[in-house]
């Protein structure tokens, strides 16, 4: 009998940009028992799905977890295919700050961001 086990983040071409990370540790070492940001994808949003990012205290067994400088992501099994090959990042401008996922499968996407289609 083989093993089989998960991919990794790498496998999955999902990465975090260095501003990603230090944001992310930021947050971590404000908020009492954080440990990673989680990214989520749900139904919903003007252009079918969206993603959301809360604070989480733990690593569930089937999250796949992203790594970058002390910072960590953690992504549920279900959303993982929707985000292949993204990248999360950190954004400052003057219109505010915020997390961003360029994501090469979004076919379309809201004017701010936080919600997008698959084709």
């Amino acid at each position: 009998m083989s093993d089989i086990r998960p991919m990794t983040a790498a496998e999955w071409g999902l990465s975090m940009t260095e501003s990603a990370a230090n944001r992310i540790r930021n947050l971590v070492d404000t908020q009492k028992g954080a440990v990673a940001l989680r990214l989520a994808i749900s139904g919903g949003g003007c252009s079918g799905f969206q993603y959301a990012f809360s604070l989480d205290e733990e690593h569930k067994p089937d999250d796949l977890v992203i790594e970058r400088s002390g910072a960590s992501v953690v992504i549920d099994g279900m959303s993982v295919a929707l985000l292949k090959d993204s990248q999360i990042d950190w954004q400052e401008d003057i219109a505010g700050s915020n997390f961003v996922v360029k994501n090469p499968n979004a076919t379309a996407m809201c004017g701010c961001g936080t919600s997008f289609s698959v084709g």
